[in-house]
């Protein structure tokens, strides 16, 4: 069942593969204090049996990530297992293929809490094979209190053939979507509705766009591609700080 939801978009700015975002607002007011200015990278841990190269030797992003981990961590921080699976999956496997960008797995998570409250934005939910359990599809950017983006994929990622709308847990539009899709579960097609692809899909245009994510320039400009809102990243910065401290507790 297609689902829509009518949260503001953000404009794509000058590049035509930038993302363009619903900023799901409310639902928590998560807050790491006044002087933070840009979110401490998290790391995940790696599991034991495979090495640091799996990805690029064709492990699922999903299997890099140590299952002790995430029990502990997805119960600290409220965050579902498998959604936070795909978020440190694609932060692991990133990592291998870009260590210069030093992405965090909660700059990842913080984004699809904003964007989809991880999957559950209609009650739903990601799936153990990685999918949601209901599509979730943005308003139609049609210029009426939204970016105006005519239909550039024939209605084939967000079935309207007028308009663009943001797709997936991670709301990326088909533009964004044709131009850095990323197959990260082993199947070899890529999917917009699969955590996994969406979230390395994701994690590749934070990379290339803000490049060092360990900086607070990098990881303001990152931030600021994906959706130009200051109040956008002030969210997306307070979430990510938050599940930061509360897996590092857990943790020991």
């Amino acid at each position: 069942m297609r689902k829509t939801w009518g949260a503001t978009v953000a404009g794509v700015g000058a590049l035509a593969a930038g993302l363009v975002l619903g900023g799901c607002t409310g639902g928590g007011g998560a807050s790491t204090g006044d002087d933070a200015t840009f979110a401490v990278r998290a790391e995940a841990v790696r599991a034991s049996d495979v090495g640091d190269e799996a990805f690029a030797d064709g492990t699922p992003s999903a299997q890099l990530v140590d299952g002790g981990w995430l029990d502990r961590v997805a119960e600290a921080t409220g965050i579902p297992r498998r959604a936070l699976q795909g978020y440190a999956g694609a932060a692991l496997a990133i990592a291998e293929e870009q260590p210069d960008c030093h992405l965090g797995w909660n700059t990842l998570a913080g984004i699809g809490w904003v964007e989809s409250h991880h999957g559950t934005i209609f009650g739903g939910h990601i799936q153990d094979n990685g999918v949601t359990s209901d599509l979730i599809i943005g308003v139609a950017l049609d210029g009426n209190g939204f970016q105006e983006i005519p239909d550039s994929d024939a209605g084939a990622v967000d079935g309207d053939t007028e308009w663009d709308r943001a797709v997936g847990p991670m709301q990326i539009v088909p533009t964004t979507w044709a131009a850095w899709a990323t197959e990260a579960n082993g199947d070899g097609v890529p999917d917009i509705h699969n955590i996994d692809d969406a979230s390395l899909s994701a994690a590749e245009y934070l990379c290339y766009s803000g490049g060092d994510l360990g900086t607070e320039e990098g990881w303001r400009d990152a931030i600021a591609a994906y959706n130009e809102s200051p109040a956008y990243l002030d969210e997306v910065l307070d979430y990510a700080n938050r599940y930061a401290e509360e897996a590092a507790a857990a943790n020991g």
